[in-house]
């Protein structure tokens, strides 16, 4: 079940005695459980209505003890088990989970993992509870959502700021949502979100960051690259070569997709993984290396990942490597 049919459901006071929400994307998890936490009951009820177990600190006796108590001067109590991948005896919770109690809502969040799918406790959660299983986005999937969640709260975003975002925070969208909260504290009353208040803000440099890296490689542009490598050199916690060699190697195999990739922009975005936006600069990038200069990259790419962790390599510091690498990406044709 999605979230959005949860939460309304919710908000017509359709319930369900369990829920069983999991996950590897801890955000959604999160956002239900805040959710009933404050919505499912009135204030008044708090006191006496609401229980809430942690994993790490509980068993599964004093879950099913507390959801078998009546709700007082209510109709209904909640119960929200979290971190409930930390319950060692979790599957001492099955015979409530077959027999559960009407007037409790016991929601369940197991973040992090997933249950063993082929357990017979699987199986039984499946069947007799409202399931939700919250996963990570994909990688062409994030900067949409970065720009949809922008949009949502009355800001406007560019095309750049997004991808900064996206590169430099990555998918956890806890994190995301933190520093764009942060964000929009910083933007005041105005609406316009640009370079300057990423770099303000967040702290990535508008002009010596990946983005603008790739978007120089794939122009073929050696002194901008050269230069913000350079950059990179001095500063090495603004893109260390663990982060640089798989983003650029990310690009340049999405290149070599979308050379092989036939369709319209939406068929090709589901082939390649490249998200729509950005197709205007893959197809600019694979025009200027070509197919075979394109391969060589990528071929590159693989290599000098290996050298950085000292594999077939003579040694030298982490920028040698990148500028010799730069050099020889930059006469691939």
């Amino acid at each position: 079940m999605e979230i959005k049919s949860i939460t309304k459901a919710w908000e017509k006071r359709e319930y369900h005695p369990v829920y069983w929400l999991e996950g590897e994307e801890a955000y959604y998890i999160d956002q239900l459980t805040d959710y009933a936490q404050k919505n499912i009951l009135s204030p008044e009820q708090f006191d006496f209505n609401l229980s809430v177990f942690y994993g790490k600190d509980s068993d599964a006796a004093q879950v099913v003890n507390a959801c078998m108590r009546y709700p007082v001067f209510s109709d209904r109590q909640l119960i929200i088990l979290k971190e409930a991948q930390h319950l060692k005896d979790i599957e001492k919770l099955e015979s409530y989970i077959l027999n559960p109690l009407s007037s409790t809502i016991l929601i369940i969040a197991f973040k992090e993992k997933k249950i063993d799918g082929r357990s017979k406790f699987a199986k039984l959660i499946k069947d007799h509870t409202v399931f939700f299983q919250s996963l990570k986005l994909k990688e062409n999937e994030l900067a949409g959502w970065i720009n949809d969640y922008i949009l949502s709260q009355g800001y406007k975003p560019t095309r750049k700021t997004v991808f900064l975002l996206a590169e430099h925070i990555g998918n956890d969208l806890s994190k995301i949502v933190n520093e764009l909260d942060k964000l929009f504290i910083h933007l005041s009353d105005r609406k316009e979100i640009t370079e300057e208040d990423i770099e303000s803000c967040i702290g990535i440099s508008k002009e010596y960051n990946l983005f603008e890296l790739q978007h120089a490689i794939g122009k073929k542009d050696f002194p901008t690259s050269f230069k913000i490598i350079t950059y990179f050199e001095q500063n090495p916690k603004a893109a260390p070569v663990q982060l640089l060699l798989p983003v650029l190697y990310s690009y340049f195999s999405k290149v070599y997709m979308l050379l092989n990739a036939k369709g319209d922009d939406k068929s090709i975005s589901a082939q390649t993984g490249i998200n729509a936006w950005y197709l205007k600069d893959y197809r600019h990038t694979a025009s200027v290396y070509g197919y075979a200069g394109v391969e060589t990259i990528v071929l590159l790419l693989h290599t000098y990942n290996l050298k950085s962790i000292g594999i077939h390599s003579a040694g030298g510091d982490d920028a040698a490597l990148m500028k010799e690498l730069l050099g020889k990406m930059m006469i691939s044709n």
